[in-house]
This record gives C-alpha cells, structure tokens and sequence, in this order.
C-alpha cells in the first residue's frame, strides 16, 4: 500500500471517529443525549430530531431543556425502556445547548437556505421556482425572498390498476377507484399512493417522495413512519455538468418519483443542486444533500440506511459525497464513473493539448497510429472527444478550437451582461468547474478567477510509446518541447502549466480530488462499469481509476463490484439490497470495513455479459485479450497515464527526478541528451511518488460558515 495513502486514511478515520466523539457527545452516566436528524453541529432549519436514553430515571422525572425552555413535552417515549424521541422546535441560530439530567449536548442551527459548509454563496444565482413543475402540472410560483425560496407543496399521485405512468391526485377527499397495489420488499401489500414533497433548502429546490396512504396512514411524522416505507432511503442524484453554474435549476436531474423503487417501499430524495448540469460542485451536492436527509428524516423518520445513485456528474457526486462525509451513505450504486469533475476536466485538457499539437505543422510529423499511442484512447476520434472535455475549464465564449469543442458554455436563463468576457466583462462570473468550487480552489486577487489545480510540468508525453518504439526520440523531443499548456482563459502558452499550491492542497482535502481513503473504502460500491471506447467520454478507464483508488488504500478494493456491458434489468440493485442487509445485520465489533467485504454476496463477482450470459472476472485493466472480458471489452488509456503516470490518475502535480537516460528503452545521441534537459530544465515526473502539495483528505470538511473541520474559509484561514 502506498504509505501516503495509508497515513491519508488513517487521519481520516481518526479525524471521523474524533468527530463523531466530540460532537455526540454520549454522557457516561444516567443519561446520554444524540442528535438522529443530523449531526449536532449541522442542524437546519430550526428543528432537530433528537434521542434522550435514561437510565435509572423516574419516568416523572424525566426532563428536556434546551437552555431554560422546557421542551419535554416534544418527546415520547419508544418501545424501548428508557429511550425518548424528541423533535425539537423553534431552535434560534446559532449555538443551543439541549440538557437533561446529567447529560447536555451543545448544537448549532443554521439557517435552510445555508450554507453550511459549502462556504460564501455563489453569485450570481439565478432563481427558477417559476419555471419549475410539479406533479400536478403548475409550478412553484415566483420566489418569495432573495434566497430564491419558494413555498412548500405536497402533491398525491397514484399508478393506476394495469398501467405504468402516474396519475395526480386532485382531491384528497375523493380517492379515485383505480388505485393499484404493491407489494414492498417486506411484503407488506399497499395501495401505490405516492406522496411528493417540493420545497426549497440550500437555495435549491428539493423533491422527497414515499409511499404513504392519506386514508389510511396518520399524518407523516418520524414517531409513525407510513406503512408502505421499508426504511430504506435513496439519495438521487443528476448528471453533466458543462454549464452547471449559477443557476437554481429548473428540474430536478432525476426524478424521485420512481416507480421501480417506490414500488418496493424505498424512499427517495433529491435537489436541484443534486443535478451536476445546475451546479457542477460535489460540496454543494454534499451540502444539499445532508439537508435533504436531514429534513426527511424530520418528516418521515430515521431510516435503516441509505444509499446513493447517480450516472455520469452524478456517479462522481456520489462518489464524492460518500468519500468526504463518512456515514451520510451506507452503500453507493454508479454508473458512468468519474471518480471525480478533476479527473475528467485534466485528462480533458491533457487531450487537448495534444490535439493542438497534432494539428501543428512540426518538423517531426506524426502518423494517425503515433498520434493515437500517445493518446492512449481507442482512435483519434476518441480522443477529440476526450479533448473537447478540456472546454469546462475555458470561460472565453465561442473560441474556435478542434471540431465539437464548445467553450464558455451557460444555462440560456443567465443574462449575458452578468458573463465573464476577457474583454467586455473581464470581472464577470466565470463558467469552469473551478470557478464553480472557487470557495475551495481560492482565487486569483488579480483577476478574480479561481485558482487552478491543473499541472503539466515534468510531464513526458508520449513515453510509453517511445519506449515501445512507436515514435522516434526526435518525435519525442518535438513533441515535448512544443505541447506547452494553458492560461487560466483556456488560451495556449507556450509554457508548461503550474499548478498553484494551494489549490492542488485544498482539492486533495476537501475531497474534490477523489481519495478513496474515507468513508467510500467502508461502504459497498456496485458500479456498472459499462463504457463506451470508440467516441464521447464516458470511458472505461475512469471505472478502473476509481477502483485503484481503493487499492491504493487498503490493498483491495473488495468492497467494490464492477460489471461490464450490462444487458438490463434490475440485477445490480438486487445484489447491492442483499448486501446492505447482510452487513448491517452484522452486530460485531469488526470494523465497518471488515463488516461490509464478509457480508459480500457470492453473486457479487466482479465480470462482464456476453450477451445475457455473465462470465465471472477479475476485469483486467487491458486493451489486449488476456481475460475473456477484455476480450469482449477491451478497456483503453489516456495521455497521462501514457506518459508513466498511475492508473488512479491522482497525482495533480508530480515530483521531479533528474533526467536518466538509462531509464529509457531507447539511445539518445549526445544533441538529443542536450535537448532533453532543455525540454525538461528541471527534470521530469517521479510517478513512484504521490503529488506534490498532497495532504489527507478531511472528514466533513467545511469551507465556512461551520468552524468545525475548517479547511479554507473568507477569512483565509487554511489548515
């Protein structure tokens, strides 16, 4: 295992179990005090669920404050002896202290409009409650205060007897005579009434939906959680991300009102800061989607456990958010994996560099067949769309660049006088993934641009093929002497590109640069690791990206499933169902780790379909056939790893080690030496090493305003 990873994930389980410690705050005695609707330090909106356990206590003498107010007529006691729910109300912001007897537990309450932890609001923000449908048809109507809030709805729907699309409930009073049933996965048998909450929290908009019986169910509540809830809950999120900035959304990326799920009795729920192609920032996501577990679980209950969905930008969200905030998902299902927007923006950017090359006229061309070796993608076509992946990071408009490339890209809702223009508007806001998380990358005082984790120095291109002997030293030296790299405006230099500092530090720990090393190494991963070689982006190395990662890690990435060319159906949630129960079913004191990799189904193999016929496989990273499954589906590389860097692709700035010429597998000549070390005057990547400016990922990191794991806040201060 590679010691800096270890040591990251040892710091980051620490640092959650300090937490977790520190902030529950279990009194040692008669009687202790926790929070069940979040954590103490994160409580939104005025309210918190809350669990009292007494031991030894009159039940006359049991007693609730939160400073001097009285609230124990909020609580009611549970089947079990001596435990009390309480949903606290009128919580004031900022810091309450709740007591009860020998126990007290400090809480913060922010307001649910946040933020929280994602740091200074984005501006400029565009509202769209008005352009936002509901169930029923209407929308929510124009916002009601500057933070784009909107009113809260609730809307009925039904599946109709012998039908697949829902229906809405127009009256309440009136239930229609053609409400079908379900069975949930308890096999409790329902009528298939859905209801859909819509309301806004983190200035997004937000939907939870679960089955629920207004004739027959009491009104929600977390004391009588509606009969046709199996407590399990799913965390859904969108996918995209070009141009998801600065607007609220105007729908949600997938909806929650999932017939399959709600049919077994799960619950769901979302936000429009959940969808990457309204806001391409994972700790936004992050922070929409604590205060939509946390309002759900005031609402409905505490669930059993929760996973989390998402494809494309929502597979890293997922990812992300899993990783960063230990114990907000218990298992994750993905598919059209990023490990991370950084992983796909600097591969991006790496194809595009050498795009720009190849359509250079050089003194040392190159075939279609070199040019692709250098590449490491499929074929050239591959490639251009692996590059043009680069024009999420360019905030000039309409630059003209390699077919397809679309730089400068915004939601049509966002004024033109507000965008950034290096000309017009040179202080407007930026549309890149980095602007988009400027609260973690910091900014240029200059110009007000993010700062940039992207880094190309030392970077030798086209090693891999040189060494096989593809290209020519000459090649190789041309090639590396002219690749240059990119301003923060996306424009061509002729120089490498530096990565600052700081920005490489904060995207390790804030969990924007996927570590693998937190809560996602404790959790099952199913991921249908499908892709597609020959054109777009979604392709299959990002999926063995992310399983390196966990390698990296802990040596294994047994607590990860891969299966390749899915033909359908709903296997993969089935086994991931399975595999949720068998692990938290398990009441040892193993670590969490240990618990999920036993509880692994034996139909949990990793492999791929020919067909509809599964061949179990260990899903070699090959574009050659040396297992049957890279045989059917050969899995290609990118211009970075192509140049000696790791499969994980987690190294944002590489070390330098002098040049070595006997670490070549060719002969250079004494001129092509000299041209060497003026092409790489400080040396070239050491990919033995981690990055540069790493540092351990933190658990529950916070860009302000939460003071609790500040990593970088307005103020400046950084760890």
């Amino acid at each position: 295992m590679d010691r800096s990873a270890h040591l990251g994930r040892v710091s980051m389980r620490i640092a959650a179990l300090c937490l977790t410690v520190a902030t529950f705050s279990y009194a040692q005695s008669h009687t202790s005090i926790k929070t069940l609707s979040t954590k103490p330090d994160y409580v939104t909106g005025g309210d918190v669920l809350v669990q009292v356990t007494t031991s030894g206590v009159p039940k006359g003498a049991f007693r609730v404050h939160v400073g001097t107010r009285d609230v124990t007529d909020s609580f009611r006691s549970t089947n079990t002896t001596y435990v009390h729910l309480g949903l606290i109300k009128g919580l004031p912001l900022g810091k309450s202290v709740i007591h009860s007897g020998d126990a007290s537990l400090e809480i913060t309450n922010y307001p649910v409009t946040g933020p929280v932890i994602s740091g200074p609001w984005q501006e400029p923000f565009i509202c769209q409650t008005d352009q936002f449908r509901l169930p029923d048809g209407s929308t929510l109507g124009p916002p009601i205060d500057a933070n784009c809030s909107a009113k809260t709805v609730v809307n009925y729907v039904y599946l109709p007897i012998g039908e697949k699309v829902f229906k809405p409930i127009r009256d309440l009073r009136s239930l229609p005579t053609d409400i079908a049933t379900t069975a949930i996965s308890t096999g409790k048998v329902v009528r298939f009434i859905v209801r859909v909450e819509t309301g806004t929290m983190d200035r997004g908009i937000y939907q939870n939906a679960i089955l629920h019986d207004p004739e027959n169910d009491p009104p929600p509540s977390p004391f009588a959680p509606p009969a046709g809830w199996n407590r399990k809950l799913i965390a859904v999120h969108g996918y995209g991300c070009t141009g998801g900035w600065y607007v609220q959304g105007a729908a949600e990326g997938v909806s929650p009102i999932d017939r399959y799920q709600l049919a077994q009795g799960y619950a769901l729920f979302t936000n429009t800061l959940n969808h990457p192609t309204n806001s391409c920032n994972a700790l936004v996501a992050a922070e929409a989607t604590i205060l939509g577990k946390e309002h759900f679980i005031k609402t409905f209950g505490v669930p059993d456990w929760t996973i989390s969905t998402g494809g494309s930008g929502g597979a890293y969200t997922t990812l992300q958010i899993a990783d960063s905030f230990p114990g907000l998902f218990d298992g994750v299902m993905v598919q059209q994996v990023f490990p991370d927007a950084l992983a796909l923006a600097t591969a991006g950017l790496d194809a595009h560099l050498l795009m720009h090359y190849y359509e250079e006229k050089h003194l040392e061309p190159l075939t279609d067949e070199q040019e692709v070796a250098i590449g490491g993608y499929s074929s050239l076509k591959a490639m251009t769309d692996a590059a043009n992946q680069a024009a999420r990071s360019d905030p000039v408009p309409d630059r003209l660049d390699t077919d397809g490339y679309k730089s400068g890209q915004w939601r049509a809702i966002v004024p033109t006088e507000l965008r950034y223009d290096p000309v017009a508007n040179p202080r407007g806001a930026r549309p890149t993934i980095f602007d988009a998380a400027k609260n973690v990358y910091g900014t240029d005082p200059a110009t007000g641009a993010a700062l940039r984790p992207f880094d190309n120095v030392g970077v030798q291109y086209g090693l891999n093929a040189l060494n096989r002997g593809v290209i020519t030293s000459a090649q190789f030296l041309d090639l590396n002497g002219a690749i240059g790299g990119v301003d923060s405006d996306g424009n061509y230099i002729s120089s490498r590109t530096t990565g600052d500092r700081g920005a490489i530090r904060r995207a390790y720990q804030s969990g924007l640069m996927l570590s693998g090393a937190g809560g996602l190494s404790d959790i099952p991963i199913v991921d249908n690791a499908t892709s597609n070689e020959a054109f777009s982006y979604h392709y299959g190395w990002f999926h063995f990206a992310l399983r390196e990662r966990l390698r990296q890690t802990d040596g294994t990435a047994a607590n990860m499933m891969m299966w390749r060319s899915i033909p359908g159906g709903h296997e993969q949630e089935t086994i991931l169902d399975e595999w949720m129960q068998a692990w938290k079913a398990d009441t040892s004191d193993e670590p969490q780790r240990n618990k999920v990799i036993a509880a692994r189904p034996a139909a949990a193999l990793d492999g791929c379909y020919d067909g509809n016929v599964f061949i179990a496989d260990a899903l070699p990273f090959s574009s050659e056939p040396i297992s049957r499954c890279s045989a059917l589906y050969p899995v290609y590389s990118n211009a970075r790893r192509e140049a000696g860097g790791p499969l994980a692709a987690n190294v944002l700035k590489c070390y330098l080690q002098p040049i070595d010429v006997s670490q070549y597998n060719v002969t250079f000549t004494q001129k092509e030496v000299d041209r060497l070390h003026l092409v790489f005057p400080n040396g070239v990547c050491d990919y033995t090493k981690p990055s540069m400016y790493w540092s351990p990922p933190v658990a529950w990191p916070s860009f302000g305003p939460s003071p609790v794991n500040l990593v970088y806040g307005i103020t400046g201060r950084q760890r």
